[in-house]
């Protein structure tokens, strides 16, 4: 496993992280045993990065890996969680509501402190009052001591614009922008850079669209976006090529993005994605894969308020 700088944290993450996600069953039906093995596996393998949050499966999600990791030496690994979301359509970021769920996290995952928070998919919510409410928060938990670094997440990249012109963050979490159809992240790896702020890449398979499997009925992309990543995938399964792979081996290549997130709740996909970063990534099939997605390259879909869609001026105010 390669590892590599995360911003100016000082910390030192595996190119491949693991998402949890799926440990709160979001994606289907999942076995807490199976899950716990899944989580030792990825650590096993050199993963030192785990990221959850309460909404992933109603706090599930966090309870089960809080079960995995207490059996884990915590020097072992870093851990992230999230707090502002709760469900789909429950949002609280005021600064009451982030101490609160801190402290239910850290007991549900069994440990003293995280590693780094995110507020979680703030672009539901206006942004006034994520700042008036839970930025302050943020610097008065990493003062106490319960999370080490903070940041923002959330689908939109005018998401991190508009955080990073109103106060200083030590980490993002950004998804669904660098992969095979979309690498518009590369856009906002100058501010990122000028900050010194930590970059996590997650969902390097667009939340399913890249794999051997049809897209999700819930998945918001357009038809036009669905129907060239299934011509993607069913090119790659007839020349006996797994898309899923060469997404994966894409998303960690780059020596700019530190980390990337992949979820599952099954040990052998975890022991095979590590393998497959391992593996030399095939230019030629990569040539054609951006070749049959380049009529969709870097399209996406509207998330959250319309205040979040359009981008800012970068290095301009607000």
């Amino acid at each position: 496993m390669k590892y590599r700088k995360l911003g100016q944290t000082g910390l030192d993450v595996s190119i491949l992280s693991f998402g949890a996600s799926s440990l709160g069953s979001v994606f289907g039906a999942t076995d807490d045993a199976q899950s716990i093995r899944t989580v030792h596996a990825a650590v096993d393998g050199g993963i030192n990065l785990i990221d959850v949050s309460p909404y992933y499966g109603l706090t599930k999600a966090e309870t089960v890996l809080g079960k995995a990791v207490g059996q884990i030496s915590r020097d072992r690994f870093l851990l992230s969680s999230k707090a502002g979301r709760y469900g789909v359509e429950h949002f609280d970021f005021s600064a009451r509501r982030i101490v609160e769920s801190v402290d239910e996290s850290l007991q549900r995952l069994q440990t003293d402190y995280l590693d780094m928070l995110f507020l979680h998919d703030i672009e539901f919510v206006p942004f006034a009052e994520v700042a008036e409410g839970a930025f302050h928060a943020l610097e008065q938990l990493k003062r106490s001591g319960k999370i080490r670094f903070y940041g923002v997440s959330g689908l939109p990249l005018p998401v991190f614009e508009k955080a990073l012109h109103h106060t200083a963050l030590d980490v993002v979490l950004s998804y669904c922008h660098y992969s095979l159809n979309d690498t518009t992240l590369l856009d906002l790896l100058p501010l990122l850079e000028k900050q010194g702020v930590g970059l996590v890449n997650a969902s390097p398979l667009s939340m399913g669209l890249l794999g051997s499997k049809h897209a999700p009925d819930w998945h918001p992309a357009s038809a036009e976006i669905k129907a060239a990543c299934q011509a993607a995938n069913d090119f790659c399964e007839r020349n006996g090529a797994s898309l899923a792979k060469l997404a994966i081996q894409f998303s960690v290549a780059n020596e700019q993005i530190p980390t990337t997130l992949v979820s599952t709740a099954n040990p052998d996909n975890i022991v095979k994605n590590i393998d497959w970063i391992e593996e030399p990534l095939d230019d030629t099939l990569l040539a054609e894969v951006l070749a049959i997605l380049a009529p969709i390259r870097n399209a996406t879909w509207e998330s959250g308020l319309p205040e979040y869609q359009k981008p800012l001026e970068l290095g301009g105010a607000l």
